[in-house]
C-alpha cells in the first residue's frame, strides 16, 4: 500500500507569475515548438533528425570530442568506422527523441502505453505484488524519463533525486511533466533519507547509477576497458530501505519511434563490499549498452 500524503520535503515547484517575463519568451516559444514536433508523424521527426545528425557528427565540437573518446574506451577492439556509426546513430537517436519529447506531456497516458514495449514486467510486479520495496537501476539514456511516467499512470509511482534545473521555467514544466500522473521528487541536496522513506512508503525507487562524484562518494571499478570511479551507496541504500535491486533499461528506438522498456530479475544487493556492489552495477550496465551503445 502506497503512502500517499503529502511530502513538505518532496520537491514541488510552483508557477510564479514572473514565468511570463520577457527573458522567458525564448523558453515559451521552444515549448510550443516543442508541442508542435511532437505532433509530427515519427518519420518526419526522423528523418529531419538524421539530416541534423550527419552534420552535427562533422562539427568540431567539445561533444563529439568527449563521445569519441568514450567510445575508444569502451569499445577499443571496434574500429574507428564502426564507432562513428554507433555516433552518428546515437545523435540521430537523441534528435528523434528530443523532437518527440513533449508527447508525454501534449499526449494521454492511452498514447503512451500504445507507444511502448515492455518485456520482462513480471520481474518487477511479482514484488510488487508480495508488498516488497523496490529500487529501480536505471541507467542514463535518452529515454530515461519514460519508465517513470509510465509506471506511474499504472498506479507504480517512483520517487526520484534530481537537481533543480537553472531555468525556472524548464525546471517547472519538467516537473510537471514527471509527476503528472503520481510519484516524487526530492532535491540531492536534501540528502538521502527522504528518499529512503518514500520506498518504506511503497514508491518504487529510481536510482541514476551513472553519475562520476568522485572518490569521496565512489569507488574505482572496472567499468569495460577501463577504470570509472562507480558510485558505492546502491548495496547500503539497498539494506536501508530494504528493497531489492530491479534493473530496468529504457531505449528509444528511432526506426520505429517506440519506447522499449526492459526490466531484469532482481540483482544480489547487498553483497560483501561495496567494491563488488559497484562491479555487479557496472556489469549489469555494460550488458546492456554492449546491445544498444547508441543509447
Amino acid at each position: 500500500m502506497i503512502d500517499n500524503h503529502y511530502d513538505k520535503q518532496a520537491y514541488n515547484p510552483q508557477f510564479h507569475w514572473s514565468f511570463l517575463h520577457p527573458k522567458y519568451w525564448g523558453t515559451w516559444f521552444a515549448v510550443l515548438l516543442a508541442s508542435l514536433f511532437c505532433l509530427l508523424p515519427h518519420k518526419v521527426r526522423h528523418t529531419i533528425a538524421s539530416l541534423f545528425a550527419k552534420q552535427a557528427i562533422k562539427l568540431n565540437s567539445k561533444a563529439n570530442h568527449r563521445a569519441r573518446i568514450n567510445l575508444q574506451m569502451c569499445f577499443p577492439e571496434k574500429t574507428e568506422a564502426e564507432r562513428e556509426e554507433i555516433l552518428l546513430q546515437s545523435i540521430t537517436t537523441a534528435g528523434t527523441f528530443l523532437l518527440g519529447f513533449a508527447s508525454l506531456s501534449v499526449r494521454s497516458k492511452f498514447w503512451l502505453e500504445d507507444n511502448t514495449i515492455i518485456r520482462g514486467m513480471d520481474n518487477l510486479t511479482e514484488l510488487t505484488d508480495q508488498q516488497q520495496s523496490v529500487i529501480l537501476l536505471v541507467p542514463h539514456t535518452w529515454a530515461i524519463d519514460i519508465p517513470a511516467v509510465l509506471l506511474a499512470s499504472r498506479g507504480l509511482p517512483v520517487s526520484a533525486m534530481a537537481k533543480k534545473q537553472k531555468n525556472p521555467v524548464s525546471d517547472w514544466l519538467m516537473h510537471r511533466q514527471r509527476v503528472q500522473y503520481g510519484g516524487r521528487v526530492y532535491e540531492r541536496s536534501g540528502g538521502i533519507k527522504p528518499f529512503i522513506k518514500s520506498i518504506r512508503d511503497g514508491y518504487l525507487g529510481y536510482y541514476l547509477p551513472d553519475e562520476d562524484l568522485g572518490p569521496e562518494h565512489s569507488v574505482f571499478v572496472d567499468f569495460f576497458a577501463t577504470t570509472k570511479a562507480t558510485m558505492s551507496g546502491l548495496g547500503r541504500l539497498s539494506k536501508l530501505s530494504r528493497a531489492k535491486i530491479v534493473p530496468l533499461f529504457a531505449m528509444y528506438n528511432s526506426k520505429t519511434g517506440k519506447y522499449e522498456l526492459d526490466f531484469y530479475p532482481a540483482l544480489p544487493f547487498p553483497s560483501d563490499s561495496e567494491e563488488q556492489d559497484a562491479r555487479m552495477m557496472n556489469e549489469c550496465i555494460e550488458q546492456y549498452v554492449t546491445e544498444r551503445p547508441e543509447q
